[in-house]
């Protein structure tokens, strides 16, 4: 299944709901669920981005469509990486001619 890098800043009024920070990672990881896809690791940090997250989705579509529902929730921004594992990348390396 495609992995995707999430890096997420929080908004303004995500900063003022700091308090429901879990209880919203709790509603976006049932969200991910019933598209079919899960969490791999979720990280709060400190510097320029607030989380990093690694997801799994069935597609590129799913993935859009489940970030774009939970940025219009107002909390967050995100931007996101699609992430390759060191066997998918030998075999797009192998496609290279020469």
């Amino acid at each position: 299944m495609p992995r995707y890098v999430v890096l997420v800043n929080w908004t303004e009024q995500g900063v003022r709901n700091a308090k429901q920070i879990i209880e919203r990672l709790n509603a976006s990881d049932e969200a991910i669920q019933r598209v079919g896809g899960k969490f791999l690791s979720v990280n709060y940090t400190m510097g320029r981005y607030d989380m990093v997250v690694v997801a799994e989705a069935p597609d590129d579509e799913t993935a859009v469509a489940f970030l774009l529902e939970v940025a219009g929730r107002g909390n967050v921004r995100s931007e996101t990486l699609k992430a390759f594992s060191p066997d998918e990348m030998q075999a797009i390396v192998d496609r290279v001619p020469g």
